[in-house]
């Protein structure tokens, strides 16, 4: 790593801030982002080229915060999402690392809501 470079911390894996999905082609759910290869000729010439995410904006409805949320995500993101039983039920299973700063934000208000209407469990 060039010296000029501040390494990132272990705990911050992906390293992601507020500026990599202000806009950028990045799913806010998934982390997913352009990736880079070659478009190859009939000729066989490979020239650099961005495969970029299959992006959409997508208006979720939260159960728990009681209040549609607009995200851009990934078509993938939203079969995962329906999959999963919604936004709630994604967001509390996902690991923070790969996600956007506003869907962390989202995370621990749903996590702060359905801590509040669920009992404590008592031990027997």
């Amino acid at each position: 790593m060039p010296p000029w470079r501040p390494k990132m911390a272990a705990a911050d894996r992906w390293g992601f801030t507020d500026k990599d999905f202000a806009m950028s082609r990045r799913c806010e759910l998934t982390a997913k982002g352009p990736l880079v290869g070659h478009k190859v000729s009939h000729s066989n010439i490979k020239t650099k080229r961005r495969f970029l995410p299959n992006l959409v904006n997508v208006t979720f409805m939260s159960e728990a915060l009681g209040r549609n949320v607009r995200l851009r995500v990934s078509t993938n993101a939203v079969k995962s999402v329906d999959h999963n039983g919604g936004l709630d039920a994604f967001l509390l299973k996902a690991n923070p690392d790969a996600l956007s700063p506003r869907a962390v934000e989202l995370k621990r208000a749903i996590q702060k809501k359905v801590g509040d209407t669920q009992p404590a469990k008592q031990a027997s």
